[in-house]
């Protein structure tokens, strides 16, 4: 067959070749690798391409189609967030400190994926940490935006978006915290899946924030992303906050939204004081459509989640890293310092070499918020009002099958222009932290795209374990939708 344009296939139709032996996985690993190793130097996206696992895993693939397996993934090129572990490749969560770390064992998730036939492509770039919403505080240099070289893809999970966009691979694992898959997934114009939280086993994710963060697919399409999903999802006994329900690999085939309940959040709606024209035109564009479908679309009032989401988050967050990054003191593995003398001064050299401002900044606010004489009034009160927040969520949903927001306020923005100010930047998160609050399954659709023609995410957002109705939804708006995907790259 033809292979010039094999970088434009779906997933679904790359595992229907390889299944139906029209095509080697080996040749497909060949053909992703040699993109990446062309493109990566101008976009980097990946932190390391991993060219030997690549191939190694391709063949085992083309022995067990042999022999007559059908994989749900077979030849399918992931990229990998590098924070989550594949076995012998470096895992450096883009941080100094573990700039050398190669992992001794495999994630369940990645794990699932290589049962599934899929292969590993490369470990993509992102914030330190997974911290920030940007990309540019990995310590190996800030992704680079498909659309627009000069902007940001967003972040934390940057340079899985950037990978997926430019289709370096036709779909990649990102974590999201507070956004770090929606977002991106917005600033590059795919679709980006955060599931419910414990859908998705955490085990072999280096941490963030435990009870905020959750693994979920990158896409060009929710088909795609419907797939990687079915494959991914399920119970993991090395994951104590696993849920014990699997997600249905049946495709999607919803066709209209008659009977749907909509509800549009009030205090996160945009308009132009607070956001672009065009931006704020291809949502109500969106809305439109979601009502010439048969949806019924309600604006409602969710004053907790819109006013105390953004502090809750940014106190429970840091304190859970604080506490999760102690473990990185240059005594067991990662970055050591050469001018430690005493034992406490290695910790400290060690702590203040390897690690970046923003992780810096965040361990110090969590250390503060969990000290003795301020726990309960900043650690504990987070945590009465983020079950508010819950609270707030299942209440609306009593009513409504889905809400809707735009993902972020902002189209992706040129590098530089947060840094300095951290608030600015923590602020491209307030569409999409309250469901990481609430734990529930959210999903960032391209809508359209501004007058410099970057892309707009739409968000909508389903109650705990609906994760299945949600991708049915995207995809009915996804189908129906004449934005179109222009090309980039």
């Amino acid at each position: 067959m033809n292979q010039k344009d094999l970088h434009l296939k779906s997933a679904c139709e790359i595992s229907n070749l390889v299944n139906s032996k029209q095509i080697l996985a080996v040749d497909i690993a060949k053909y992703f690798l040699k993109r990446a190793h062309e493109l990566n130097p101008k976009l980097n996206a990946f932190n390391s391409i991993t060219d030997d696992l690549a191939l190694k895993q391709a063949k085992e693939i083309d022995e067990r189609i042999a022999k007559g397996e059908n994989l749900p993934l077979a030849g399918v090129p992931i990229a990998v967030k590098d924070n989550m572990n594949v076995i012998g490749t470096k895992t450096t969560c883009s941080s100094k400190i573990l700039e050398n770390f190669v992992s001794t064992y495999e994630s369940t998730v990645t794990q699932k994926l290589w049962n599934a036939g899929a292969f590993c492509l490369g470990k993509t770039n992102l914030d330190e940490f997974a911290m920030g919403s940007s990309t540019e505080y990995s310590a190996f240099g800030p992704t680079k935006n498909p659309y627009n070289l000069e902007k940001v893809p967003g972040g934390s999970s940057g340079g899985s978006a950037c990978a997926v966009s430019a289709r370096l691979a036709p779909l990649a694992l990102g974590s999201d915290t507070g956004g770090s898959i929606r977002q991106p997934a917005s600033f590059c114009g795919i679709v980006g899946l955060k599931p419910t939280y414990g859908l998705v086993s955490r085990y072999g994710l280096v941490a963030f924030a435990s009870s905020l963060d959750q693994i979920g697919p990158f896409a060009m399409n929710c088909e795609d992303a419907n797939l990687m999903l079915s494959v991914i999802s399920g119970h993991d006994s090395k994951d104590s906050t696993s849920l014990n329900f699997k997600f249905n690999n049946n495709k999607l085939n919803k066709q209209d939204f008659k009977g749907l309940k909509v509800g549009v959040i009030k205090e996160l709606k945009l308009d132009e004081n607070n956001a672009k024209a065009d931006l704020v035109k291809n949502i109500n564009n969106s809305i439109t459509l979601f009502k010439e479908l048969g949806a019924e679309v309600k604006e409602i009032s969710m004053p907790i989640a819109s006013k105390h989401a953004l502090d809750c988050y940014y106190i429970i967050a840091p304190a859970e890293a604080s506490s999760n990054l102690s473990r990185y003191e240059g005594a067991r593995y990662g970055h050591r310092s050469l001018k430690s003398d005493t034992l406490a001064n290695m910790f400290a050299y060690s702590r203040s070499e390897g690690f970046g401002k923003e992780v810096k900044r965040r361990i110090i606010i969590g250390t503060y918020a969990l000290s003795a004489g301020y726990y309960d009034a900043y650690y504990k009160k987070a945590q009465q009002v983020r079950r508010l927040i819950s609270e707030e969520f299942m209440k609306v949903f009593e009513e409504f099958d889905v809400l809707l927001t735009a993902t972020s306020p902002t189209t992706a923005f040129s590098f530089g222009a947060k840094m300095n100010d951290p608030l600015a930047m923590y602020l491209c998160d307030i569409q999409t932290i309250p469901i990481n609050l609430a734990g529930l399954p959210a999903i960032s659709i391209n809508c359209g795209f501004d007058d410099e023609n970057l892309p707009i995410g739409l968000e909508l957002i389903a109650p705990p374990l609906k994760d299945k109705e949600l991708l049915e939804i995207a995809n009915c708006f996804e189908k129906n939708c004449v934005a179109g995907v222009p090309k980039c790259l």
